[in-house]
């Protein structure tokens, strides 16, 4: 008897000290990152780290979407590039503030996900992926012919204005720093969101959603809800972007730019926190210091892509998560 007791107890006091190391080392690497993203611009062109964190945010969004709930979408564009024809509209037109033309933006995404969400959840697989590409395309087709969009030539010179009618967002610095803080705060109310209730549900309908729909829970309300979270994010994204460069260009509701957050977040992990964010870096810096070179960028991305499928099916990040280093630190993977 005394045998059994201390077999049973030995194991739970060495997990405690483990779990806990882990949870410091998550934490030192956190602030690691935080502390790097701040100095950065000190360092790299703020510009060039702005467009990372937009996209960075973006590819998370639709993360939330495709890594949490099992639900590929091609036509995310629509929300990052709607959001931002809103906003640039809104700022240059109406003389709407910048935390209000961000605001116009997400609220515009957010309208756009739940109607384009309403019709494609209806269908699964394939035929949802199909569905959202040609609601997108639909999307396109009315960006280049509506008025206030400008059709090809799209909305330029969109002042930045001063945030709170006092900080003044054409420094370079400042405007950073308000992407850094809304970065931030996108991913921690996506981390807030996947480990709520509400998220464990979406994972559950993920791997088996005859089993949700068997346990009484509404499924297509949960698609919905976080299709409707999905775009806002994004539109958050593709507002701060169109205030960064001063404009919003139907390059950016193009089904090729839902291809390319797919890239970036397939690059980095599906279905990791981090992992969109490192695929977002390596796609933007890949074809940020590739065009000004002789060789096609799309070329040497499919080939990088190409690469990390062969060598690293779970994406970088994904692979990190289930190495030996990475089960240690706590972090968790999927198989």
């Amino acid at each position: 008897m005394a045998h059994s007791t201390t077999t049973t107890t030995t194991p739970a006091h060495s997990a405690v000290p483990a779990s806990g190391t882990a949870a410091v080392a998550r934490t030192v690497l956190i602030a690691i990152g935080l502390i790097l993203l701040i100095v950065a611009p000190f360092f790299l062109y703020p510009v060039f780290l702005m467009k990372i964190l937009c996209f960075a945010l973006f590819a998370c969004a639709f993360n939330l979407l495709l890594g949490y709930t099992g639900l590929l979408s091609f036509g995310h564009a629509t929300f990052f590039g709607g959001a931002a024809y809103f906003t640039a509209h809104a700022v240059k037109e109406w003389g709407f503030s910048p935390e209000l033309g961000i605001l116009a933006g997400v609220l515009g995404a957010a309208v756009l996900g739940l109607i384009m969400g309403f019709f494609a959840i209806r269908r699964q697989g394939i035929y949802f992926a199909m569905i959202t590409l040609a609601l997108s395309q639909m999307f396109f087709f009315f960006c280049l012919q509506a008025e206030f969009t400008h059709g090809e030539d799209g909305i330029q010179s969109v002042p930045r204005g001063h945030l709170f009618g006092f900080i003044d967002l054409s420094q370079p610095l400042n405007m950073y720093y308000l992407v850094l803080a809304i970065f931030v705060i996108g991913l921690f109310v996506i981390w807030r969101f996947i480990n709520s209730p509400f998220g464990m549900i979406l994972k559950s309908i993920r791997e088996n959603e005859a089993r949700a729909v068997s346990l009484g829970y509404s499924v297509a309300r949960y698609k919905l809800g976080a299709f409707v979270m999905s775009a806002a994010l994004a539109g958050l994204a593709g507002a701060v972007k169109a205030l960064v460069f001063q404009f919003a260009t139907l390059t950016d509701v193009t089904w090729q730019m839902s291809g390319e957050v797919i890239l970036m977040t397939l690059l980095g992990g599906i279905g990791t926190l981090i992992g969109p964010v490192v695929g977002a870096g390596l796609v933007v810096t890949l074809g940020n210091y590739l065009a000004t070179t002789g060789f096609p960028v799309t070329i040497i991305t499919g080939i990088v892509f190409m690469v990390c499928v062969l060598l690293f099916r779970r994406g970088i990040v994904g692979e990190f998560y289930a190495s030996r280093i990475g089960r240690k630190l706590g972090f968790e993977y999927r198989r």
